[in-house]
């Protein structure tokens, strides 16, 4: 009975202790652009805390565990704007927290990387889809919880494909983006079975966007531009610049329904997801930002949520054990999307279901059912270990 009585006691004495000591704190850095770029949609303009406002609210998750463990989470947000120095911001950020959460451009963010190689800084990029961040260009201070262009491709390939809607008319934009994504497109084709049957180039000529005689004139303008083209069953576009492909949707010579960007939307968030639990994940987010959850908030969130939940298991803030543990096979996250999430240790990428959106509606989500893999079916989507380029460095 003593040796009983001794035991919670015991307990109890080392969780006093524990509470006694200061919490480790856990500082996380936000690195972002300062400004947002317009949409074609007046509803869908990005608010100004696109993406930070998801690193906060895991900071109060991560703190909500944390206080049981006797770890505190901080953040600290730093706005890029035009002609600054990136790697400048980066370093003060370092100066102060292990780890920082990216929304760069490519380019941007791999000066960043290759500057804080030597500190230990742990990089998370939420907002870059660039493919060769994670081939020729991959790094290993930076691990990735925005999807790549490939994976969004091949979430909406196999859709399509499993619709049996093979036949695509591929809308490519003269951006570089535009084309980044119009290739993304053609390999998801080429790797599933469907066949563009042609493609046509939609040229960015400038000018407002927006005037009064804009719907008559875009009303007269886009059943032209798709007339006279082969059979085909889907028009998949390729505008990541946002210059026509939201003028589409009901628009074209034939009556066929529109995909890539706009229409059928491949995304890895969507203010309309209410499964697996997000609806209780969305509600919190609405009660903070009196807004809805964007995919850039949710990568945000994802990657914070990593730092916490890897924090957690080792129980440490040292920022190579936690590196470590990220890396390693233990490793996995929660997101609200019915399955753990898990990085890819050959370039960093983190595995995760695409959902497929309407604007109004979640339509499916990727992988689709039959889309077999020998490892994980999460594996389906983007470059598998055999093609990967990348060489972590």
């Amino acid at each position: 009975m003593i040796r009983w009585l001794l035991g919670p006691i015991g307990l109890c004495l080392a969780a006093a202790q524990a509470l006694a000591t200061d919490p480790v704190t856990i500082g996380v850095g936000y690195l972002g652009v300062a400004g947002t770029r317009s949409t074609l949609s007046l509803v869908e303009q990005p608010a100004d805390n696109d993406g930070v406002a998801g690193a906060k609210l895991a900071i109060e998750d991560n703190n909500t565990t944390g206080k049981f463990l006797n770890q505190r989470f901080t953040l600290e947000e730093r706005r890029i704007k035009e002609g600054e120095d990136v790697v400048q911001a980066a370093t003060a950020l370092a100066e102060h927290n292990g780890f920082i959460v990216t929304d760069l451009p490519a380019d941007a963010l791999l000066k960043v990387a290759d500057a804080l190689r030597d500190r230990g800084t742990l990089l998370f990029n939420a907002g870059a889809i660039d493919e060769r961040l994670r081939e020729a260009d991959c790094r290993a201070n930076v691990i990735h919880s925005a999807p790549t262009r490939s994976m969004l491709a091949d979430a909406l390939g196999q859709y399509l494909v499993w619709k049996r809607w093979p036949r695509w008319l591929l809308v490519v934009g003269s951006h570089d983006e535009d084309k980044l994504y119009a290739d993304a497109l053609r390999r998801a084709a080429t790797r599933f079975g469907a066949k563009i049957v042609q493609e046509r180039t939609f040229e960015d000529t400038g000018g407002a966007r927006r005037t009064d005689s804009g719907v008559t004139l875009i009303q007269r303008q886009m059943p032209v531009f798709t007339q006279q083209a082969p059979a085909y069953d889907v028009l998949v576009a390729a505008d990541e610049s946002e210059v026509f492909a939201a003028y589409l949707p009901y628009r074209t010579w034939d009556p066929r329904p529109v995909a890539g960007s706009a229409g059928l939307v491949p995304r890895s968030w969507d203010a309309a997801q209410d499964q697996w639990g997000a609806t209780q994940m969305q509600n919190r987010f609405m009660k903070l930002n009196s807004r809805r959850m964007t995919a850039l908030d949710m990568q945000a969130w994802t990657a914070v949520r990593m730092i916490g939940e890897a924090t957690s298991r080792t129980n440490s803030g040292d920022v190579k054990k936690v590196s470590d543990f990220i890396k390693g096979p233990d490793f996995s996250v929660a997101a609200f999307k019915g399955t753990k999430l898990t990085l890819r240790d050959w370039n960093l990428q983190l595995r995760q279901p695409i959902l497929l959106v309407d604007g109004r509606m979640v339509v499916s989500v990727s992988p689709q059912e039959g889309f077999l893999h020998q490892v994980s079916e999460l594996d389906t989507l983007g470059y598998d270990r055999p093609e990967s380029k990348c060489k972590l460095k």
